[in-house]
């Protein structure tokens, strides 16, 4: 999602599941891609995440 503000762009990393909106990350936007330090952050967020629902304690 994208968020403009006056002097930044923001990014908000969402998913949407069938029963909750999980939100990964939130920054200011200051390239045109996104870097692979906040992409593996947020799929390592996500992941923890599926295992606290799933209950799995891996």
């Amino acid at each position: 999602m994208r968020v403009p503000d006056k002097t930044k762009s923001w990014r908000i990393m969402l998913r949407v599941d069938s029963d909750a909106i999980v939100i990964a990350e939130v920054f200011a936007k200051k390239s045109q891609k996104t870097s692979a330090k906040v992409i593996a952050a947020c799929k390592k967020r996500l992941k923890q995440y599926d295992e606290i629902v799933k209950g799995d304690s891996r």
